[in-house]
């Protein structure tokens, strides 16, 4: 990997904790049960909160901008989710959690000089990312920016990983791997235990047919475990979501970046010593 690269990767790595807290923070599920969501399981509160920015989106844009979570589950709770609260309300109470969410985790540090410069960092970084053909970060990016650094912070840090998800996708799609084939051929490397990658509702038929499918091209052995070309394949995956997330940080130059790295070190021990953060994910990136 060259040193561009890497740093595209490092700056995810420190950023996606600071936006994943939100679907995790007790402070996130009693704003989304203020509003009437069940609170039982964190996916009717995941849902709204991530897909508030796109309107009131039904189930079938909603599964194609998400992409590897099964129809069926997206179904289950969009277009739902509008029912019990509109989307304008939503994304108010999303802003009002991460408040407090950051204030718990952080303390003192979300009125620190420090955290204002990583907002200013983080936001002209998130500004030079471009929305054309990325639904989820051209609607991250449509809210007015809040006033407080520190939520200024997370929209940055959402748009930027959306912005980057948006251009996983399109790498996906560009080797050929459908939503089922995109977890499988993840668990096939070893990213994740099979059993977390079935949290995003595919049956176990499902899950079977793309293996067999995958099997069939010869990225994975008959066991599921990924072959040469397999790997080979998810490198090149990956190798492209970054040169696809590469524009914001060129732009905010390396300088700039460096010392947005710096600033965040902090924040992302807190997010991630928070204990709130699962250290399996199907992002495959450890404790985010």
């Amino acid at each position: 990997m060259s040193e561009e690269l890497g740093t595209v990767r490092r700056m995810w790595h420190l950023l996606e904790p600071l936006h994943a807290v939100l679907y995790y923070a007790p402070e996130a599920f009693e704003e989304a049960a203020a509003l009437g969501y069940r609170t039982d399981e964190r996916w009717p509160s995941y849902f709204a909160w991530r897909a508030a920015p796109l309107g009131e989106a039904g189930a079938g844009r909603v599964a194609s901008a998400f992409y590897s979570f099964s129809p069926r589950m997206v179904g289950q709770y969009i277009p739902a989710a509008w029912q019990t609260a509109t989307p304008g309300e939503v994304l108010a109470a999303r802003l009002r959690a991460v408040d407090r969410t950051y204030r718990t985790i952080f303390g003192e540090r979300v009125d620190a000089p420090e955290t204002a410069e990583a907002a200013a960092l983080a936001r002209r970084a998130a500004g030079a990312a471009s929305a054309a053909g990325r639904p989820l970060a051209a609607a991250n990016a449509e809210p007015a920016w809040p006033d407080a650094p520190h939520l200024v912070l997370w929209q940055a840090a959402t748009i930027l990983r959306e912005h980057r998800g948006d251009g996983h996708l399109a790498a996906l799609m560009t080797a050929g791997l459908d939503p089922a084939e995109a977890l499988v051929s993840f668990a096939g490397i070893d990213a994740a235990p099979v059993e977390t990658f079935a949290s995003r509702g595919w049956s176990e038929a499902e899950w079977d047919a793309a293996r067999e499918r995958l099997v069939a091209r010869g990225l994975l052995g008959a066991d599921g475990v990924a072959t040469e070309a397999g790997r080979e394949l998810r490198a090149e995956v990956e190798r492209r979501t970054d040169e696809l997330a590469a524009a914001p940080w060129a732009a905010l130059g390396a300088d700039d970046t460096a010392r947005l790295a710096d600033l965040l070190g902090p924040l992302w021990v807190g997010a991630v010593g928070s204990g709130l953060l699962p250290a399996q994910n199907t992002l495959g990136i450890g404790k985010v």
